[in-house]
């Protein structure tokens, strides 16, 4: 009697499904390449799509719901355009949602170059060591306007034994070097960062033949630097044994291991709370300087150099400022200004001070770090004596900052007009009476200290943060005062958790007991 092989049928089963699967999944993608690309055409004006472009697929992500992100690379005239790829955002339906890219200009088909590829190869080797592959001729258009340009590939070893692998973008035009970046991802590892402030924390670092640098390769590149108390200049810190500092100031790696644990702890909050990559969301570190200046009691964010600036203090009020939530609070004015870019003066300026001070805290509150807990002080622990430089529960204890709304509180200074902003995010949070302190609401009037006792319940700060983060990003903008810093965190109370919803009214319930109705 005849027994049919059942192992051998299923197995044939399981390949012909697998075999359909595989064409489906190629039919799919083919459709939704080719809908992306009708989508390109038909809205040049948000695509910026021109005669003589194509496009080729590099990605495709579908979404549980069906949507789908298509990510496509652009060439014009035949000629590969750096900084021209884009996602077309469609929904289940394939109607299009959005296109991302981050093109400012069209391109149009390029001329001849004035430059030829050996000229361009000879720009680079006069100013740089390394051989010189055979260069590229594309169109050169991130965050400039489109300009034909040669791709020099260059090859080499640098000094502590790593190889590169450049590519270095010469104007086709002049010769004059427009970017260069490196293919070579040098391998992380793991160090211990004997902090001033933090104690003993684990800091990723890189690798080098003779030793490491405080560089995370794992966090967009984001590395400390040595400003040896001058104010330009500065070397980037290295350590034969990956053991960085000695938890005192007589060790000048101590306090660069606060300002790396920092900037590491803030990139993982921003990416792992509210799925940023980075301060600008591009993936790409920012960098600290440390020991800067003499004696300067201060630190700061700057746009021109994407980094952070810190002080050794005065030695007599104000320590290192190096801090965890000092950290966090200078690299989320490098978010502001990626998003809402809240200018620096009136209301929008406390505004800005006071997102700073809200997410600072965030910061720390996320670190979970024993030796430096979360709480609502800004700058608790770089006070000579004890103190903080600045409260939410009681923004007025410091004997400067408004607890409350009033029509002049414009024409503070924006670190002390940022105290309405940090009572109302406190009173949203934590509520008038928690473990971090009583926090009085505001009484009817033009005054600028809360004494009302009025009783309002938190929501939770993970939900306080996810509204004001979505406030920010989407809803804020440059001249936005306290009057639409309500509207706006309402409207993203609203759309976070349901309009009309506890949250919502929460919101607009903690903006009233700060003045602002």
């Amino acid at each position: 009697m005849y027994r049919p092989n059942f192992r051998l049928s299923l197995l044939s089963m399981a390949f012909v499904a697998s075999l359909a699967q595989a064409q489906s999944f190629h039919a799919d993608a083919a459709q939704l390449h080719a809908r992306a690309e009708d989508h390109v055409r038909q809205f040049p004006g948000l695509s910026l799509h021109g005669r003589d472009h194509a496009y080729q697929v590099r990605d495709v992500i579908v979404d549980a719901d069906g949507s789908s992100h298509v990510r496509m690379d652009r060439t014009v005239g035949g000629l590969r355009v750096i900084g021209g790829d884009l996602v077309v955002q469609t929904d289940r339906l394939g109607n299009l949602r959005a296109m991302h890219h981050n093109l400012h200009w069209g391109i149009q088909s390029a001329g001849k170059p004035a430059l030829n590829a050996s000229r361009a190869a000879l720009a680079v080797t006069r100013t740089q060591a390394g051989s010189v592959g055979k260069p590229e001729l594309v169109i050169y258009a991130r965050d400039q306007a489109p300009a034909l340009a040669w791709d020099v590939p260059l090859t080499g070893e640098n000094a502590d034994g790593t190889p590169f692998e450049k590519h270095v973008i010469v104007d086709a035009a002049n010769g004059r070097q427009l970017d260069a970046w490196d293919d070579i991802h040098t391998a992380a590892a793991t160090g211990t960062g004997k902090t001033l402030y933090s104690g003993n924390v684990t800091l990723t670092t890189n690798s080098l033949t003779s030793g490491y640098e405080l560089r995370d390769p794992s966090r967009g590149g984001t590395y400390t630097i040595n400003m040896k108390n001058r104010t330009s200049g500065g070397t980037i810190f290295t350590d034969a044994d990956n053991t960085w500092g000695n938890n005192a100031t007589s060790d000048v790696a101590s306090a660069a291991s606060d300002a790396q644990y920092g900037t590491a702890v803030t990139w993982d909050y921003y990416k792992n709370v509210h799925g940023r990559s980075g301060i600008a969301n591009d993936g790409k570190g920012a960098y600290n300087r440390v020991h800067y200046s003499r004696n300067y009691a201060n630190a700061y964010w700057s746009d021109t150099c994407f980094c952070m600036t810190y002080g050794d203090g005065d030695g007599t009020s104000i320590k290192p400022l190096v801090s965890l939530d000092v950290a966090g609070h200078e690299m989320t004015h490098g978010v502001t200004s990626r998003t809402a870019n809240l200018t620096y003066s009136g209301e929008s300026g406390g505004l800005n001070e006071a997102t700073s001070d809200i997410f600072g805290s965030m910061v720390e509150f996320y670190a979970a770090n024993g030796s430096d807990a979360g709480d609502y002080l800004i700058g608790e622990k770089i006070m000579v004596g004890g103190g903080a430089l600045r409260s939410m529960v009681k923004p007025s204890s410091d004997g400067a900052s408004a607890d409350c709304w009033y029509s002049g509180v414009g024409s503070l200074d924006v670190h002390y007009s940022s105290g309405v902003a940090n009572h109302f995010y406190f009173l949203l949070a934590e509520g008038t009476n928690s473990s971090y302190g009583t926090s009085p609401t505001c009484v009817a009037g033009n005054t600028r200290v809360a004494t009302g006792s009025g009783s309002l319940t938190g929501i939770g700060r993970d939900k306080a943060a996810k509204i004001w983060y979505r406030a920010l990003t989407t809803k804020f903008t440059s001249s936005t005062n306290y009057a639409g810093a309500r509207a706006g965190t309402i409207a993203a109370a609203n759309e976070l958790y349901g309009t009309g919803s506890a949250e919502a009214n929460a919101v607009a319930a903690a903006w009233t007991a700060v003045g602002r109705n």
